[in-house]
């Protein structure tokens, strides 16, 4: 699949569960719908959902803007800081004195998922994104 045929393949509505679990402190727990619509060029991410994080529940949102690339698909912070391109199933976010690598798996479509491994002085987790359609 091209990454502009991906990229189309995302327009609408995902379940989006969210497990993130810290080296020291509690695991979290993000529980919400994530959809993709035009905007522009690409697609405009709006992730919503709660977060349940040592026994507390908190409201949380993400943007992100996502468009097809020679190399990949490129992520966009809502506010155009790059966060990272997808290029097969890796991507790479240096965010420093933190490095966030991501790992796409597109194996079972339409369900998908991403794991992240991030590291460095502020942050020392693992989290498991899972995406499926509403």
């Amino acid at each position: 699949m091209t990454p502009a045929d991906r990229l189309s393949a995302l327009i609408g509505a995902w379940r989006t569960q969210r497990v993130i679990r810290h080296v020291i402190g509690p695991t979290a727990r993000f529980d919400g719908i994530s959809r993709w619509s035009p905007d522009g060029a690409g697609l405009r991410c709006v992730e919503t959902g709660t977060l349940v994080q040592d026994g507390t529940t908190f409201e949380a949102r993400r943007e992100t803007v996502w468009q097809a690339s020679p190399d990949g698909l490129a992520v966009t912070f809502a506010d155009g800081r790059p966060f990272h391109v997808v290029r097969g199933p890796t991507a790479h976010h240096d965010c420093p004195p933190d490095t966030y690598l991501l790992h796409y798996d597109w194996e079972n479509w339409p369900r998908w998922t991403v794991r992240w491994r991030v590291t460095g002085p502020r942050k020392d987790y693992r989290a498991l994104t899972r995406y499926r359609p509403v």
